[in-house]
């Protein structure tokens, strides 16, 4: 059975690439286990891609795309429990291992519900002013500076 590519509103895309540099960051981290390097290793990682990245990426979508859909809306309200669950992985200072194991596999599956149930509502729903008001997400580039290439590049 084939799925069909899913046709992303040409404004919703900045989020969707953003997604990709996630999930890119949940195999780096399942990758480093595999490998056996240091959970602190991986966590000074994923440390300097939440300040760089994804927190941003959190807020903005909260900003930008949860509004559109009604803020009781079951959706939403997973997105945001989501959200706030991962944030607290990230914190997480004392179960380090615990932590990092559980972004790979809590990130993954959030940004696959994002792209495949949460995004098409939002997209189904939004009002052609909505739409436009995503020109405001921030596009910076992503740029992977990071030196310590634990995952094997």
């Amino acid at each position: 059975m084939s799925t069909k590519p899913i046709k992303r509103n040409d404004l919703l895309q900045p989020f969707s690439r953003e997604h990709h540099h996630a999930l890119l960051l949940c195999w780096k981290i399942k990758e480093g286990f595999k490998r056996n390097v240091a959970a602190e290793r991986i966590k000074q990682y994923t440390n300097w891609f939440w300040d760089t990245y994804l927190n941003q990426h959190f807020l903005e979508e909260e900003k930008y795309l949860f509004p559109i859909l009604a803020a009781n809306n079951p959706l939403i309200i997973q997105a945001f429990t989501e959200h706030n669950t991962l944030r607290k992985y990230f914190e997480d200072e004392s179960n380090v291992e615990q932590s990092l194991k559980a972004i790979a596999n809590e990130l993954d599956a959030h940004i696959r519900f994002e792209e495949r149930v949460l995004f098409n509502a939002i997209q189904e729903a939004a009002t052609a002013n909505q739409l436009s008001a995503l020109e405001q997400h921030n596009k910076t580039p992503y740029v992977e500076n990071w030196e310590d290439h634990f995952w094997g590049k």
